[in-house]
């Protein structure tokens, strides 16, 4: 059975990096274009922190927007980023580090890079608040 590292290792990459922040579209990023985004029916109002427990997985939209799944992957949450963070459409991977039981509005995200056979540290980006969704079924 392959060995695999703990949630807690890859939640606590990038630490020393938080302090790292992210600006604006830069030149070789993907910029936020909302076309790219799923529809979704917004179910109530933006709220600032989420329970861990309430979502399963995690779904980057575009540099800007991440979603937050419940189980059944219909419901959640999305996060509109403040600002466009460099390499997260390209990654679609990112790590964060929380010390009590909810995910914030201003929390930090790591963009985790593929590099060879393992992941580096990247980016780091605050989040935005959480708007309760339910996505479109598709036609």
């Amino acid at each position: 059975m392959p060995l695999r590292p703990p949630a807690s290792v890859l939640l606590s990459l990038g630490l020393p990096l938080a302090l790292a922040g992210c600006s604006g579209t830069q030149p070789g990023t993907t910029p936020y274009r909302a076309d790219r985004v799923p529809p979704a029916r917004v179910t109530g109002p933006a709220e600032s922190c989420i329970p861990l427990m309430q979502f399963r997985e995690t779904q980057v939209r575009d540099s800007r927007t991440i979603d937050f799944l419940a189980p059944g992957g219909r419901r959640g949450w999305r996060s509109t980023l403040p600002n466009s963070c460099p390499g997260l459409t390209l990654e679609r991977a990112f790590s964060f580090n929380t010390s009590i039981s909810q995910l914030c509005q201003q929390d930090i995200i790591t963009v985790l890079q593929r590099l060879g056979p393992g992941l580096m540290p990247g980016a780091a980006c605050g989040l935005g608040p959480f708007t309760p969704i339910e996505l479109e079924r598709r036609r």
